[in-house]
């Protein structure tokens, strides 16, 4: 029994499984043909009290972290990683909550919120992914502006996003501690998307290559400080990590019920695939690491209730959540046989959706050397 959990976590657990029964699974196969998620399943997550789970009223749905926990873990379960929901809900919204001024909260929490403005967070470039004192971004101040001038690559809710906040360089000499973050809109002059982005996974999720061509942006659109980029990261990267370890782990718990199933039904020889000790034993290992990782996850999400997870905690819990999955699922895969490789069983579609798990928030090459400086 999962303890971090109240009655009305457990309700609201209730109300999401069905939003994703019925709105999201019927037309999800079409959503991954067409390479996006379309911007009216956004309006009907916000009426549904989807987006902006744990920020208050009138930004969010009112909530706690706790919310937040079962909106990601949920479509995770049900095998949609391609819903951008936690980029949007769980990184964008909470650096507007923390960092921004009541204007920029009023301007675009609550649109956010009712899912009428889809939010996405531009921090990657070509030849910047981890390595952030290599953004060439730039943003120079011009009286009572800034112009925004740059590329950003591999952006999750890009061809959707009404709203984007950039990380841009504004003081070169200055390196990563010269990074700030800008609020751009969708439509601004010399603000350009390009196509979604051929991907081996996550088809349904729209990502994008974003251009800033000499754009304008009022000087109000600097969120929090300038030059506190860098800082400011290394505070909200903790609950990015975090969301990724949750989709991780939820994600192989909802291919091992499936399988579980399948093993059950398929016959190989006469007798069924569960039948063999080797794959009962595939389904042991697997039902037992993600036991333990569930009890470790669900302490980290408490850490981050109470405000006390820190950056190494969270990079061990992204670490293995995802290395974790990759393998069980690979696993999990091999006991489909053929079927494993067709894309009419989820569990393909879960094994490929989940390599970038691994990439996403930090490779789990940074991972480890969070980890190692922290020795």
């Amino acid at each position: 029994m999962r303890t971090i959990f109240r009655d009305d976590h457990l309700m609201f657990r209730e109300q999401v499984q069905r939003f994703i029964s019925e709105r999201i699974l019927p037309r999800y196969q079409q959503w991954e043909k067409d390479g996006i998620t379309p911007r009216s399943l956004w309006q009907e997550a916000g009426e549904h009290g989807l987006l902006n789970c744990s920020l208050p009223e009138p930004y969010g749905a009112g909530g706690d972290f706790g919310h937040a926990v079962v909106v990601i873990e949920e479509l995770a379960r049900a095998n949609c990683l391609g819903i951008g929901f936690s980029i949007h809900s769980d990184m964008v919204a909470p650096y507007l909550e923390r960092l921004g001024t009541q204007a920029q909260k009023d301007r675009w929490l609550p649109s956010m919120a009712r899912g009428e403005v889809i939010g996405a967070i531009a921090m990657t470039e070509p030849d910047a992914g981890s390595d952030v004192k290599a953004i060439r971004t730039r943003a120079i101040r011009d009286g009572d502006e800034f112009i925004i001038s740059g590329q950003k690559t591999w952006i999750t809710n890009g061809v959707n996003a009404g709203l984007v906040i950039v990380l841009a360089s504004t003081d070169p000499d200055l390196g990563a501690r010269g990074l700030s973050f800008f609020c751009v809109e969708e439509g601004l002059a010399g603000f350009s998307k390009g196509p979604a982005m051929l991907k081996i996974g996550q088809h349904a999720q729209d990502t994008c290559e974003l251009f800033f061509d000499q754009v304008r942006v009022p000087a109000d659109c600097l969120l929090g400080e300038l030059n506190a980029g860098f800082e400011y990261m290394g505070h909200e990267m903790a609950r990015e990590r975090l969301a990724i370890a949750l989709r991780a782990a939820a994600s192989a718990e909802g291919m091992l019920e499936e399988t579980k199933r399948y093993t059950r039904e398929r016959k190989v020889f006469g007798k069924r695939v569960i039948d063999y000790q080797n794959n009962r034993f595939v389904l042991s290992d697997a039902k037992s690491r993600l036991t333990m990782l569930r009890v470790f996850l669900d302490d980290c999400a408490l850490q981050l209730i109470q405000g006390t997870l820190d950056p190494v905690t969270a990079a061990m819990a992204k670490l293995n959540a995802t290395e974790i999955q990759g393998q069980i699922l690979d696993d999990l895969l091999q006991l489909h046989g053929g079927y494993g490789y067709s894309a009419e069983y989820g569990i393909g579609r879960a094994w490929a959706d989940a390599r970038a798990l691994r990439i996403l928030g930090g490779s789990s090459e940074i991972m480890r050397e969070i980890i190692g400086r922290s020795l």
